[in-house]
């Protein structure tokens, strides 16, 4: 065990930081969310198709997919701490579009500037989280992704009791919580400017030692996008298309099928705890073979239960398959050491990218058969989890790892010493 999870001065510290960041997720995946969750609303007021919808999907998330490791790589090299509360409030301007939106083409800019939001938030505030990490980096990512996947799992809920009974406009109220969320990354940003440097500079000075070609790595990125394709292809279907898939194949009402919906994405949130914790005891890679391919019997089971079970499998797919995403992200990390902004960029980027074409291609493919034959497809994605058989067993510790835990137990002691 490091010195700074022992350490309980240092622990303090290092969970104030992560704690925030965490909070500071979950209010921008909040505010992206009312957006996903606000479809019926737009598909109702301005005459939508599924494909329409699915536009709306790419847009938002394709912005966010090619700026993402953009942003990463160049603050790699020039960290931007004070670029947090800047993409919070593009996020906020993006949310009051869609509030105000008079015709589809406004949709579509309210989204792109949600996407401009989330790509310029992600990479630093990963990087963020990792630095007070204690070495603990797999905790750390789950601690901050938490916070992201429940404030997702937050906007089906908030449409169904808030939007709702008060019309598109009502979104607008959301934008408090972006002030709040710009203001709390302010004061982030003031610590990572203070700290940050010393430990990225210490951790630079050591260099991992995987033994891997670069042949092997490349592999080894290559399969990991590849299962994050199945992961969010997959859930595509369910964020984008799951109230409508039970409006229609259960005729259940709007308020109850959102309701549903929350279900799974808390589960989502719930499930993303286990996966980094568990990958620093047992391995990454054990957590994404259970993950992806663990999920498989059951995505193949629910186009075809009644409604109880259809939300009780959901639960459970939602629980398994979130906890892939912290495994997979560190494991990426300790593959390119030092890299750690441009990786966080590309598999947050993947993670938007994928999913807005998962939610174009379903989309339009439901326009053309059904969205009951959509989760038939669906449902075999997870297969790809075979895949995990070709990634190289990375997790023993090495001097690199260490490093980082002394280097940010030194930095944070100032904070330690201050209570």
């Amino acid at each position: 065990m490091s010195e700074a999870i022992r350490n309980p001065k240092e622990n303090s510290a290092t969970y104030r930081v992560l704690g925030g960041a965490s909070l500071c997720h979950m209010l921008n995946d909040m505010l992206q969310s009312l957006f996903v969750a606000a479809y019926p609303i737009f598909k109702g007021n301005f005459h939508l198709s599924f494909g329409q919808i699915g536009a709306l999907t790419l847009v938002f998330q394709i912005t966010a997919s090619l700026l993402q490791p953009l942003v990463g790589l160049y603050t790699d090299r020039r960290p931007q701490p004070y670029s947090l509360p800047v993409g919070m409030t593009i996020s906020m301007s993006g949310l009051l579009v869609l509030a105000f939106a008079q015709n589809y083409g406004m949709l579509l800019v309210g989204g792109a500037l949600l996407g401009v939001g989330s790509s310029i938030f992600h990479p630093e505030s990963s990087r963020l989280a990792r630095l007070a990490s204690g070495g603990a980096h797999g905790m750390a990512q789950s601690v901050f992704q938490v916070g992201g996947n429940f404030g997702s799992s937050l906007g089906p809920l908030l449409i169904a009791f808030v939007v709702l009974p008060r019309g598109q406009k009502s979104l607008a109220w959301f934008t408090l919580a972006a002030l709040f969320g710009i203001v709390l990354l302010t004061g982030l940003g003031h610590w990572y400017k203070l700290h940050g440097h010393a430990i990225q500079k210490k951790h630079a000075a050591v260099k991992h030692t995987l033994n891997l070609s670069r042949k092997r790595i490349g592999g080894a990125l290559a399969v990991l996008i590849l299962l994050t394709l199945s992961k969010y292809f997959y859930l595509a279907s369910i964020t984008s298309y799951y109230v409508f898939y039970l409006m229609q194949h259960f005729h259940t009402g709007e308020r109850d099928a959102q309701l549903y919906l929350f279900l799974f994405l808390a589960a989502v949130a719930a499930g993303t705890v286990i996966g980094g914790p568990v990958g620093d005891r047992i391995g990454r890679k054990k957590v994404i073979w259970i993950s992806i391919l663990g999920v498989l019997p059951l995505t193949l089971l629910l186009p075809y239960v009644a409604l109880p079970v259809t939300v009780a499998l959901s639960v459970v797919i939602g629980l398994v398959i979130a906890s892939a995403f912290s495994a997979i992200l560190v494991y990426a990390q300790e593959l390119l050491p030092g890299r750690v902004g441009m990786v966080s960029g590309l598999f947050f980027g993947l993670a938007f990218g994928l999913g807005g074409l998962g939610a174009a291609v379903l989309g339009a493919l439901a326009d053309h058969t059904s969205i009951d034959f959509v989760y038939k497809v669906c449902s075999v994605l997870p297969a790809l989890g075979l895949l995990t058989g070709f990634l190289p067993d990375i997790h023993k510790p090495d001097v690199g790892e260490e490093a980082d835990t002394m280097a940010t137990v030194e930095v944070l002691a100032p904070l330690g010493s201050e209570e």
